[in-house]
């Protein structure tokens, strides 16, 4: 709103004096993550005090944690507080292009699919909420969105640096690189080339044929990405402080990529592909994290509040969404690497009791657990490590993936 109160003024003739700092990314971005960790500090309070007087109080079940029992009660919902606070910067100061649109879209959608099942929690009394397969549906139905947008969006192009763009230009840094292009093209972690094109992998046919139908690969990819990462990231959101401090990393890191593809100095110094119009998402994806550590402030064990499903969902599907609109949703696995070992943990305790029952009797499988409670951090729990220690050793932990994911800058 502000960039566009700017562009008015200026083609009017009216100058006014500093306004114009406004064209600037880095300006308008430090002004957001400011705004909207004042509105989360501020209204925070305010809406957990709405929240504990609707008695929106979070369903706990008895799993014998310490200190599990003493949570029963506090408001949940709290994922309002980080979407309210991120969406007014973002309307503020952005310039919306197609990916402004589609993370604002994505964060709404998850925001619903959550809010949803957090009240139903509520009404029902029941701490299952809605049903699996409707959130199943819900994150399929925006991972088809974003791939079909990603696929056929004419505005969604990248722009390659020539081979030997040194020699082609040295002083006119546009020149380097070759006219935009519609491509299934994504970065490949620690690679020669550091590109994967999908459309490869339909190898049994000829070039043009690929690039047809290579929506076949990319649209059920991005599906399943959006569902996993969305998936994840509500698991890990299972103690004080969890979901919200890995997600503050995963979030920078993601804000830093976004400021380099969309800016094509930088693009060209670090030879990496040019996304034109990318800079706006590093307004939105500091604006989030301006959020999400301003309800952290509340989250923090032990927790005035708790993000619920509306909160986990959200910021995973954000997450995944952002990532797959940098090129870089093959990080995934390093960069979210908190949310892929609380899925994996889950997965493999329920796998080993199975195989353990079917092969050794059911008290072999109860009294022999691969974990002794999953997901990973209730293990920790189990195992005598308090809340703060967990969280903060992970959120070390996810600031050491955020590094090697960077590092992949430069080593290829």
């Amino acid at each position: 709103m502000l960039y566009y109160l700017y562009e008015y003024l200026t083609n009017h003739g009216i100058h006014i004096p500093g306004l114009n700092l406004l064209k600037y990314i880095s300006f308008r971005a430090a002004f957001a993550v400011l705004l909207s960790l004042l509105i989360a500090l501020v209204y925070g309070k305010k809406i957990i005090n709405y929240l504990r007087n609707k008695q929106m109080g979070e369903l706990v079940r008895d799993l014998g944690l310490e200190g599990q029992k003493q949570k029963e009660g506090t408001p949940t919902m709290g994922g309002l507080i980080i979407i309210f606070a991120t969406i007014i910067p973002v309307l503020l100061f952005t310039k919306f292009n197609i990916y402004v649109l589609l993370l604002i879209v994505s964060m709404l959608w998850m925001g619903a699919i959550g809010f949803i099942d957090d009240y139903l929690k509520k009404i029902k009394k029941n701490k299952d909420g809605l049903s699996g397969i409707f959130k199943i549906i819900g994150q399929v139905g925006l991972g088809l969105i974003v791939g079909v947008t990603m696929y056929f969006h004419p505005d969604i192009t990248i722009k390659r640096k020539y081979a030997d763009a040194h020699e082609i230009n040295r002083t006119s840094v546009s020149q380097n690189f070759a006219p935009a292009e519609r491509e299934t093209i994504s970065t490949v972690p620690f690679m020669k080339n550091n590109e994967f094109d999908y459309s490869k992998i339909l190898f049994w046919m000829d070039e043009s044929s690929q690039e047809e139908w290579a929506w076949i690969i990319f649209i059920p990819l991005v599906i399943f990405i959006v569902t996993a990462v969305s998936n994840g990231a509500n698991i890990t959101d299972g103690i004080d402080g969890l979901a919200a401090g890995t997600s503050v990393v995963i979030l920078g890191t993601l804000a830093f990529f976004a400021y380099l593809s969309g800016n094509i100095i930088f693009a060209d110094y670090l030879n990496i592909m040019f996304l034109p119009n990318m800079g706006e998402t590093t307004i939105f994806a500091v604006a989030l994290i301006g959020a999400t550590i301003g309800f952290f402030w509340y989250n923090t064990y032990p927790a005035q509040v708790f993000m619920g499903d509306t909160g986990s969902l959200m910021l995973g599907g954000v997450i995944a969404v952002l990532a797959i609109i940098l090129r870089k949703e093959l990080l995934i696995p390093v960069l979210c690497g908190i949310f892929l070992i609380e899925n994996l943990s889950v997965m493999l305790q329920v796998a080993v009791f199975k195989y353990r029952k079917k092969k050794y009797g059911l008290e072999y499988a109860q009294n022999n657990r691969l974990f002794k409670m999953s997901p990973l951090h209730h293990h920790y729990q189990k195992s005598g490590f308090h809340e703060s220690k967990i969280v903060n050793r992970m959120i070390i932990i996810g600031v050491m993936l955020a590094i090697v994911c960077l590092i992949t800058l430069k080593i290829r």
